[in-house]
């Protein structure tokens, strides 16, 4: 060993502590990083933290450096960017993302870390994996030039794939939520913005992420007929209800689930995880995405700061957690 990290765990559902961990030495082909900054996936991570994971979605849902099980206790968490301080030569000093647990520091196989581009600031670069999803569903989705297209949830995912949509050639591109704030940030996005009973029908294509049975009811209101409901909210271990008389029918409307686990069908022959991830920094060297970075907090706070996400007495998007002096 090392010596010793620490990293946030779910002790129960509802209450997270900082725990001491061994720090192995890196063996060969593996890198010892030191982290700088991690970002909380609110969607995912909060529902986590509250114990809603179904039983059946346990494996499915694992972060790829996990430990524990659900419901808990658990070490969780998939937004991390810091230093390499140990292994390959080429690694050495370089700031690198990696699909790690929120913690002090970590050792894993050099394979798993991606450097981040210089064009990129480390605190924006915690956005990589939510760039990455958004990458996925559009590569699902795939949005033609000139296409009206909607995103209903202005949360990390939404505000991201609102983000790449504003890049696609003559695509008229409007974002859709119940809290009017986050006009400004759709603004700072360069796309429209309207509140849900106001927003724009007969669209081509509507990408659901907000994760509540009425966003997704407004979703396939707002579609022309056959255009395209690309579902991204992951709703743990509630039910949706929703309306299919009407237009769903007549109007052959589509709702298709995408979801960041696997590549999208229309790429997988031809892209790894690796480059989806490396794609998703690269993009990252747009300062729009500084718009979604809504708060830090010390890492020796991140117990309270889950909670009060949970509780939604924290407003935010993305949430960073600093880990100088932790």
């Amino acid at each position: 060993m090392t010596g010793e990290a620490r990293a946030f765990w779910l002790r129960t559902p509802g209450r997270g502590e900082i725990r001491p961990m061994p720090l192995a030495v890196p063996g060969p082909g593996e890198v010892l990083v030191r982290s700088r900054y991690s970002g909380i996936s609110r969607g995912t991570e909060t529902l986590i933290f509250a114990g809603r994971v179904p039983a059946d979605q346990y494996a499915a849902m694992r972060a790829p450096f996990q430990e524990g099980d659900f419901p808990a206790p658990v070490k969780y968490g998939y937004l991390n960017v810091g230093v390499v301080e140990q292994g390959p030569a080429e690694l050495r000093g370089r700031t690198v993302f990696c699909l790690h647990p929120h913690q002090s520091a970590y050792v894993v196989p050099a394979e798993a870390v991606v450097p981040v581009p210089d064009a990129v600031p480390p605190a924006r670069a915690v956005l990589a994996g939510t760039v990455e999803t958004a990458v996925n569903a559009l590569w699902d989705a795939a949005p033609l030039v000139g296409d009206r297209v909607s995103v209903v949830g202005a949360g990390m995912v939404g505000c991201c794939v609102a983000a790449l949509l504003a890049r696609f050639p003559g695509v008229r591109v409007e974002l859709v939520d119940t809290d009017p704030t986050r006009a400004q940030v759709a603004a700072a996005l360069g796309v429209g913005f309207a509140p849900p009973q106001e927003a724009t029908g007969g669209r081509d294509l509507v990408v659901h992420a907000s994760a509540t049975a009425a966003g997704l009811q407004r979703s396939l209101e707002l579609l022309r007929p056959e255009g395209t409901v690309v579902e991204l909210s992951w709703y743990g271990d509630r039910t949706v209800a929703l309306a299919l008389g009407g237009a769903f029918h007549s109007g052959r409307l589509t709702v298709r689930a995408s979801q960041v686990g696997a590549v999208a069908p229309a790429r997988r022959d031809s892209r790894s995880f690796a480059d989806r991830l490396g794609l998703a920094l690269d993009l990252l060297a747009d300062p729009a995405f500084d718009a979604l970075l809504t708060g830090e907090s010390r890492f020796a706070e991140l117990p309270d700061v889950l909670a009060r996400l949970t509780a939604g007495s924290l407003p935010a998007l993305c949430h960073l957690i600093t880990y100088d002096g932790e």
